[in-house]
């Protein structure tokens, strides 16, 4: 197997966006995954509007590029968030956190705070490890 093999999703409009800008939305190493950082853009690469639905977004984002490598959040094991204004998006941003990651054991988690996302306000990237790998 190709030390890097990279993972796309499903039927996404947003691969032309991956490749404009020269990157994976995901790659495979041994039995780990690594994301590269999920923001709450739509098909078109537009943002959500709100803060809310970007995170909201991200997550769903995320979540297709996890399901393209076999994964779910369960195999998440380290989590980085970047955050535009973290003190005041957190009231915002736990409740989808708490609907992703329910329960213990909870991944490692950093969150850094930004003053530039290209637009965006959230962004989450992951450490994975592939299930059955």
């Amino acid at each position: 197997m190709d030390p890097r093999q990279p993972i796309y999703p499903a039927a996404s409009a947003r691969h032309a966006l991956y490749d404009q800008h020269g990157y994976s939305p995901a790659v495979r190493s041994g039995d780990l995954l690594f994301v590269s950082g999920q923001v709450g853009s739509r098909e078109d690469g537009s943002p959500e509007e709100t803060y809310p639905a970007q995170v909201d977004r991200a997550f769903r984002n995320l979540e297709a590029v996890l399901d393209a490598a076999g994964c779910s959040f369960d195999d998440v094991i380290d989590v980085t968030t970047f955050h535009t204004d973290p003190e005041a998006q957190f009231p915002d941003l736990m409740p989808v956190k708490e609907r992703y990651f329910p329960s213990r054991p909870f991944p490692a988690w950093t969150a850094v705070g930004v003053t530039w996302l290209a637009g965006f306000d959230f962004e989450i990237k992951v450490v994975a490890r592939i299930p059955g790998a």
